[in-house]
């Protein structure tokens, strides 16, 4: 058995409450001195994910914490191919929704998660950093806010 608590960083990215087709990003996770980063979702609290389309969280990236340079991934970019996923039910309280591992060459990944009418529910988004250039690392990561 190996060790892989020096081996990986987790940054809570933050809590979002979703209210209708208003989006909502998290911080950004810094990915420097890794050489792989997953981002999950977790449903808290679903009281409705919305119309039968629920709500959608997709992966960005950028070269800066600036808001404004975000952009959504392509699926060159995600491991699966997949960039973004999608809750539809409004019994996924307490759920792991999924996870999108990132191989792009930006440094800061975050997700934005934009729901449907009717959509209200509570996620939280986690980053988890693989493959440090330096181990041991430090298990729990620092968030970075958004400019």
């Amino acid at each position: 058995m190996r060790d892989m608590l020096r081996n990986k960083q987790v940054v809570h990215l933050g809590n979002l409450s979703l209210s209708g087709t208003a989006p909502a990003a998290s911080a950004w996770v810094d990915t420097r001195g890794f050489d792989a980063c997953t981002i999950v979702l977790v449903c808290n609290t679903v009281t409705d994910a919305g119309t039968a389309d629920g709500f959608t969280a997709t992966v960005q990236h950028s070269d800066t914490t600036a808001a404004a340079d975000a952009a959504a991934i392509v699926a060159a970019d995600s491991v699966s191919g997949a960039i973004d996923i999608d809750v539809t039910s409004d019994d996924a309280d307490d759920t792991n929704a999924g996870g999108i591992g990132y191989r792009g060459s930006k440094r800061y990944v975050r997700m934005n998660v934009v729901g449907t009418t009717g959509t209200n529910a509570d996620v939280s988004v986690l980053a988890v950093l693989n493959k440090p250039h330096r181990a041991a690392t430090t298990f729990i990561g620092t968030k970075v806010a958004a400019t």
